[in-house]
């Protein structure tokens, strides 16, 4: 019962940050959602760190990894809202700012928590 509170609570605080990230930067571009981007990629940063310190030795303990990488990152990122801007954009014809968006996307946020793991390394 503790974990899925942990989890709850994390998810929690991550959710309204996304909303609060999104509902400031999602306006700046008409066919780029910047606070979603934003969020994505962030999250992936910090799962990298996060479960590189996990994998590195005792720096957190399991309560930790749920609160934060379970929890956190899980409400913090977005694929449902990612996968209706895409929608969004297709429907639309921009076909382009679609294909903009979803390989910068992908490519950035695999990147991120590349750079996590890497950074965790460095601690």
């Amino acid at each position: 019962m503790k974990q899925l509170l942990l989890v709850f609570l994390g998810g929690g605080f991550g959710s309204m940050l996304r909303y609060l990230i999104s509902r400031i930067f999602n306006d700046y571009f008409q066919y780029f959602f910047l606070g979603t981007f934003l969020v994505n990629v962030l999250g992936s940063l910090l799962i990298g760190l996060i479960l590189g310190l996990s994998l590195k030795g005792d720096y957190l303990n399991q309560n930790q990894i749920l609160i934060l990488a379970t929890g956190f990152c899980g409400g913090f990122t977005t694929f449902s809202a990612f996968a209706f801007e895409k929608h969004s954009l297709l429907t639309s014809g921009e076909l382009f700012h679609f294909s903009l968006y979803t390989l910068s996307s992908i490519v950035i946020g695999i990147f991120a928590i590349a750079l996590g793991l890497w950074l965790a390394k460095l601690l």
